[in-house]
């Protein structure tokens, strides 16, 4: 892969490769290859398996542009592995520093977990739910809080609480009125696990493949998020997002669409 040859692979393990160019310091190779190791390891127990390689590739660059993409082991971009790949950096060790990094795994999660193909939720109504991606936030909060780092996950929460959208409707709270009640509500890692887990098994992809066919519409994203927490999210919905007629009417249809989606 002519990407890879750029870099130096700084770190090979069983779940890790990690490469660098030539700015990044390598004295963060330390920290980034235990922390991205862990994260990954913790994505693969819980969110089932990402294709053929077991590993996650990530790349590393200082000051040459911000933010960060992924690419997922069906496609070609990436020489179909599983990437993750950031640019702005320094990548010196403190609070915060691997935000980029597990919010690029995120898309991962929601693009291949459990060998589909897609995000249904990806992207902006009504192309999607939850644009790019408010869904990241509830994910990243977890990950710290399973890897048992208290300090960011405490102040990936405290950012989160904080922050609002202007989708579905202006002044949307996403994470305050929706994803920690839901996360709360539906037993934490759990209800992450089961929302994709459903989503992979009842989402409609095309014959033959693991790729999803279209977008989730909202009804259809609040029957899967209860179903994946047990219980009936349409109030939290309501208040976080309001409830329109259409939002209703979508909400039913996909309660006899998916039946088998059950919740109290």
């Amino acid at each position: 892969n002519d990407l890879i040859l750029k870099f130096q692979r700084v770190y090979y393990g069983d779940d890790l490769a990690l490469y660098y160019d030539d700015d990044v310091a390598r004295s963060t190779v330390p920290y980034i290859s235990k922390y991205l190791s862990d994260a990954w390891r913790y994505v693969k127990r819980n969110y089932g398996s990402f294709g053929p390689d077991e590993r996650l590739y990530a790349i590393f660059h200082t000051g040459r542009y911000g933010g960060g993409h992924p690419s997922y082991y069906y496609s070609a971009s990436h020489d179909f592995k599983n990437v993750i790949d950031q640019g702005a950096g320094p990548w010196f060790e403190q609070l915060g520093s691997m935000d980029i990094p597990t919010h690029e795994i995120f898309h991962i999660v929601e693009m291949a977990s459990f060998n589909t193909q897609g995000s249904p939720g990806f992207g902006n109504p009504p192309n999607g739910i939850w644009g790019d991606s408010k869904m990241a936030e509830i994910f990243g909060y977890d990950v710290y809080k399973g890897l048992g780092l208290t300090d960011e996950a405490e102040r990936a929460k405290s950012l989160s609480m904080a922050n609002s959208d202007n989708f579905p409707r202006p002044n949307t709270y996403w994470f305050r009125d929706w994803l920690y009640p839901w996360y709360i509500q539906g037993q934490e890692t759990n209800v992450l696990v089961n929302y994709f887990k459903l989503v992979a098994q009842y989402f409609p992809k095309y014959t033959g493949t693991n790729q999803y066919t279209r977008s989730m519409n909202w009804g259809e994203f609040i029957h899967f998020s209860s179903g994946a927490a047990g219980i009936n999210m349409k109030n939290q919905a309501t208040i976080a997002f309001g409830w329109t007629s259409e939002m209703d009417n979508q909400f039913n249809k996909a309660r006899s669409d998916f039946a088998a989606i059950t919740y109290t």
